[in-house]
């Protein structure tokens, strides 16, 4: 079992910069695959970025690739989500997740069993 708090959404201009973090208890925050989802108002939840339990390799889906960077602190049981060059399609609630029992990255929301409370990005234009 595992816990996840997010923290660090808000208002942002168009342009603007965010940093968003999950702080995780319970099992070793190391041997988990961490992501970052997201669900605009009316829309499905939807995968953002991924990064490996060392750390080394991480996944971006198409529409953050370049903006947005995932990474994780071992030591401090959080991963983070900068989050630049924000756009108002960027607006929506998001969710981090946890997965220590696949050894590869899972895109789809439906296959995830461990979930923050999720933290509100509006992003104003």
């Amino acid at each position: 079992q595992v816990q996840l708090v997010e923290s660090g959404g808000g208002l942002v201009q168009a342009g603007g910069s965010l940093r968003l973090s999950c702080a995780a208890s319970g099992r070793t925050f190391s041997s988990y695959t961490m992501y970052w989802f997201r669900q605009a108002p009316g829309k499905e939840r939807e995968f953002v970025a991924a990064i490996r339990r060392s750390g080394g390799s991480t996944s971006y889906a198409d529409s953050v690739k370049g903006r947005f960077t995932i990474s994780r602190d071992n030591a401090k049981n959080t991963v983070y989500l900068q989050m630049n060059s924000l756009k108002p399609e960027d607006t929506a609630v998001y969710y981090c997740a946890a997965d220590a029992s696949r050894g590869f990255i899972v895109t789809n929301p439906a296959l995830h069993d461990y979930w923050g409370q999720g933290t509100q990005v509006t992003v104003s234009s």
